[in-house]
């Protein structure tokens, strides 16, 4: 997602490092644990053996930071569950370049939902039952998700949390917190977040993301807790990039190691390699607010949503800035209120929508632009199956057939 603006904004490693961090991280089964350890400091933060350990010091210090207030909206509905009874989970069978089979229309494949004000994951099929899910360990830890993408390999979940100035590593097996960057609930400079946006792991394991209000984009290396890569700089917010960036809530990694980063002010989207060469910088067609720009499933357009109410969603050719589809719907049923993402979907080529205040999210057909799809109930906050609570994020899981679960004496469980 994005902050809420409330004054003006002036104008290859890849699978042996994956398994790695895998490796490292299952020894944070709590995340109780893992949050008294970045609480207490150092001597804390070194976890049982085997964990992913930072270099010295061993954790930024909170003090380093300023200390944030927690109200009842960022809290949300606390620690809550669906209470379903959840299915034997498959074992990943398919990848991003060769996914499981296709549901096919209206939703092609299962989704996890950063459910935010509901401080849980949720993974919901086409047919719409819930078959996975995470809700928080530890509020203080763990609260108000609101981007998560899967790792390439299918078998983490990168989620970044803006009120809790935090991100995390999520085991989706184990459903188990298994690294974290941030103090929760402390913004800052430096190795501290201030309202983190966007979460991805990359082919090399290292995570991704946009810091907004310290103007920055981020890549940190896990294994170390290390930034190794920083656009942008804190205090100072414009649009130069990669030196400085302009409240940016979107990196998203391209396909070949590029990053599509989204800045709000002056809805500028930038494609910049790893070495922080700019290929191009356009602004956003007819968008006020974008919110975590995607490639369309060609690689050739950009898709966007404008986090607005009415909301709307825009493709276009950046070679050219011309929209090529607009989905805008002024009021009724129709109307999205501050969706924070679009994605097309593989397939079909419909449109995925997180229409957060609104408690839903929905598919679009690509011809007609009517809903043909949707879980949540429109404007109802719940976590109970069927209803959400302000869904922020979401990615396909094109990794696991969940069509026909398997039975737990197939999976040994």
């Amino acid at each position: 997602m994005r902050f809420l603006l409330t004054a003006p904004i002036p104008p290859a490693a890849p699978a042996r490092a994956l398994r790695a961090l895998r490796a490292r991280g299952a020894a944070f089964v709590a995340g109780v644990l893992l949050g008294a350890a970045w609480i207490a400091g150092p001597a804390a933060a070194a976890g049982p053996a085997g964990a992913p350990q930072r270099a010295a010091p061993a954790a930024p210090s909170a003090a380093a930071g300023v200390a944030v207030k927690v109200t009842p909206e960022m809290i949300g509905a606390g620690i809550v569950s669906s209470g379903v009874a959840l299915p034997p989970m498959p074992p990943v069978t398919g990848s991003r370049d060769k996914p499981v089979p296709s549901w096919g229309k209206p939703l092609p494949y299962p989704i996890v939902i950063a459910d935010r004000r509901n401080n849980r994951l949720i993974e919901v099929t086409p047919d719409k039952r819930i078959v996975w899910e995470f809700p928080s360990p530890n509020l203080k830890l763990y609260r108000g998700n609101e981007d998560v993408n899967f790792s390439p390999d299918g078998r983490l979940l990168a989620v970044s949390e803006e009120d809790n100035y935090d991100v995390h590593i999520v085991d989706y097996e184990q459903r188990a917190i298994t690294w974290t960057f941030g103090v929760p609930d402390t913004r800052g400079k430096g190795d501290l977040l201030n309202y983190p946006d966007d979460a991805h792991l990359l082919a090399d394991g290292q995570f991704l993301t946009a810091d907004i209000r310290n103007c920055r984009v981020l890549i940190i290396d896990p294994a170390t807790s290390r930034i190794t890569t920083e656009w942008g700089r804190a205090g100072q917010c414009r649009h130069d990039p990669p030196r400085h960036l302009a409240w940016p809530n979107g990196a998203t990694p391209l396909a070949g190691g590029d990053i599509l980063v989204s800045e709000i002010s002056g809805a500028w989207i930038s494609r910049i390699t790893r070495q922080g060469q700019v290929l191009w910088s356009v602004r956003a067609p007819n968008v006020r607010y974008p919110s975590d720009a995607f490639p369309t499933v060609d690689g050739k357009q950009v898709i966007v949503a404008d986090f607005s109410k009415p909301g709307r969603v825009v493709i276009f050719d950046p070679a050219t800035g011309k929209r090529s589809w607009e989905y805008f719907v002024k009021e009724g049923e129709g109307a999205l209120d501050h969706p924070s993402l679009a994605r097309e979907l593989p397939d079909t080529g419909d449109i995925i929508v997180a229409d957060d205040l609104r408690n839903r999210v929905v598919v679009i057909d690509r011809k007609t632009r009517q809903i043909i799809w949707q879980y949540g109930l429109t404007d109802t906050k719940g976590h109970r199956p069927g209803l959400l609570n302000y869904p922020d994020g979401f990615d396909l899981d094109v990794f696991r057939d969940w069509r026909q679960p398997p039975t737990a004496a197939a999976t040994g469980r």
